[in-house]
């Protein structure tokens, strides 16, 4: 299996991630100055601003956040709220089906978890590859290392 990465992996929309960082940081250099510069402002008036930008960027880093970490042991989802650890054995398919607006992982208790960290938006065939990546590892590591977690129920 030389074609897959060596772990551990990070996948993560970039461009997304990219112009979200930097519409925040514009946002909040414009506002800032734009109080500063402002000069019938009072202080509090100023200061109002520069929190006000300062909140819309950290909602756009927020919004950066999703990412999906694989690595020697197994996966770790971040999404925008939460973070899941998960066992290689615990997934059992990664999907990414036409019109999906992001990675699904179908798991082992029946359920399915978004990984918004491989999503199409802005770069699909970015997202197709590590989408592609994520499953050879997931097949790889149920199928050629079962004994890994020391058995049904074990941990390495």
């Amino acid at each position: 299996m030389s074609d897959l990465p060596s772990l551990p992996v990070t996948f993560r929309p970039a461009r997304t991630r990219v112009v979200l960082l930097t519409a925040g940081v514009v946002i909040f250099v414009v506002i800032s100055t734009v109080a500063l510069l402002l000069e019938q402002l009072s202080p509090g008036e100023k200061l109002s601003f520069v929190v006000t930008g300062a909140l819309l960027f950290g909602v756009l880093l927020w919004l950066s956040r999703p990412k999906v970490v694989a690595d020697e042991s197994g996966v770790t989802v971040v999404n925008f709220a939460s973070a899941r650890r998960l066992e290689w054995a615990e997934i059992l398919k990664v999907n990414l089906r036409t019109g999906d607006p992001w990675v699904f992982l179908n798991l082992s208790d029946g359920t399915s978890l978004p990984a918004l960290g491989i999503q199409p938006g802005i770069n699909k065939q970015r997202a197709l590859a590590d989408a592609n990546t994520l499953r050879a590892l997931v097949e790889a590591r149920s199928i050629a290392d079962p004994d890994a977690s020391g058995g049904p129920g074990g941990r390495s």
